[in-house]
């Protein structure tokens, strides 16, 4: 009973602290997230080289995957992830240097470091399923992302207020929003390094049975044990699919709207949408994979993205209702897919492979979207936005019958029992 007392305690300060910091690298990571592509095409002078600043983002949070479940594996969930900010500092710091010396190399790798951001928060969706119980794994887990809601409507209305910031620094205005992005990352690498303790994946192993295997080997082991479950491996397919739709829409999103004279404010509004579709209703995502299985989720998620690349490719250059309402299920349909996803992948590898297994899902989802954004710039510019949002349709079907094989597989386990 009270090795149970202690876990409990210990589970809702670990979400308690991962929801702050959460709000915090919601800031740091969406207050660019509007000018970034728009930065991007005016560094380089393309319009083709416009998307390559979030594609080498969402590189970065792939490449750092692997470094920071490593890290944890060893050491645990509080020093990876207070790294990872502390990169992701440099990272954003990098993109202030780069438009001041208007180099196009320096941005991409500022937008490297950045990305170990996107890393943190991906990890620690599953630092706040460490020590989750079973029946309500996939709320808590939904918890963590949730709560970036708060930070990431609020960072791309930064804009505005970082005008003033970046004239009084001497950079351009674009400039602005990353150095707001350094200062905030900052506070939650502290904040990150103070308060998780005591560490969830260390008092996870230390209270898993005595008879399951010693906590050794990581990323290697990972993918082996992601190989030897086809449930996992539906799983790695739906989150690294959810994102690759994602990403590579949203990446493109302001460069449509700017080229048809939207202004950076209309242009912040669409992408708060955007992130609160993310978002805010992760909760009931959560709820939903305890309640009816992650498969069912997953389904509902990649009918969702279907629907948002039909609106999206229809839109009119520039501002559009159709584009507003889009971007908002196209992030409802990726929090349906991440939420499934990640709940399914905990529940499918035993504790002392976890961190290993989740670097390598992590890994393949950055690389799927840093992909799809890479892409994203050349088909707009060779084919238009309309076309990428029917690329993107045929990538959302293919969740749908990842998902239907999930369904399946859980239905099989539930008449077993």
């Amino acid at each position: 009973m009270t090795v149970t007392l202690d876990r409990e305690a210990a589970q809702r300060h670990t979400v308690r602290t991962l929801m702050v910091t959460q709000v915090l690298s919601g800031v740091g990571l969406a207050a660019g997230a509007t000018v970034g592509s728009i930065l991007a095409e005016k560094i380089s002078g393309r319009t083709d080289f416009a998307g390559l600043g979030g594609t080498f983002q969402t590189l970065g949070a792939a490449l750092f995957a692997i470094p920071v479940a490593a890290l944890a594996h060893r050491a645990g969930r509080r020093p990876s992830l207070t790294f990872a900010y502390a990169v992701a500092v440099l990272g954003a710091l990098g993109i202030v240097a780069a438009a001041v010396a208007g180099s196009f190399a320096l941005l991409l790798a500022g937008c490297v470091l950045l990305g170990c951001a996107t890393a943190a928060n991906s990890a620690a969706r599953y630092a706040a399923a460490d020590l989750a119980l079973p029946a309500h794994r996939g709320r808590d887990l939904s918890l963590v992302v949730w709560v970036t809601t708060v930070g990431s409507i609020l960072g791309p209305n930064l804009t505005a207020p970082a005008r003033p910031l970046a004239r009084a620094l001497g950079v351009d205005e674009l400039a602005g929003p990353f150095v707001i992005g350094a200062i905030v990352l900052t506070v939650g690498a502290v904040v990150m390094w103070a308060r998780l303790r005591p560490d969830p994946l260390l008092l996870a192993r230390a209270l898993a049975p005595v008879d399951e295997e010693p906590a050794r080997g990581s990323v290697r082991r990972g993918l082996s044990a992601i190989r030897a479950s086809r449930r996992a491996t539906a799983a790695v397919g739906v989150t690294a699919l959810g994102h690759m739709v994602m990403v590579s829409l949203m990446v493109m999103t302001p460069l449509h709207m700017v080229h048809g004279h939207a202004s950076l404010e209309i242009v912040g509004f669409v992408i708060s949408g955007h992130i609160l579709g993310m978002f805010a209703l992760s909760p009931l995502m959560g709820i939903a994979v305890d309640r009816v299985g992650a498969g069912r989720v997953a389904i509902g998620g990649g009918l969702l993205l279907l629907l948002a690349t039909f609106l999206a490719g229809r839109s009119a250059i520039g501002y559009s209702h159709d584009l507003a309402l889009g971007l908002f299920v196209l992030g409802v349909g990726w929090s349906a897919t991440l939420v499934s996803g990640s709940a399914l992948l905990v529940a499918s590898i035993p504790i002392p492979r976890r961190a290993g297994a989740q670097g390598v899902s992590d890994l393949v989802m950055g690389m799927a979207a840093a992909s799809g954004g890479a892409l994203a710039g050349v088909v707009v510019d060779q084919w238009g936005y309309a076309r990428l949002a029917q690329f993107c349709a045929l990538l959302a079907v293919a969740v749908v019958l990842l998902g239907l094989l999930i369904r399946r597989s859980e239905a099989a386990a539930t008449a077993v029992r």
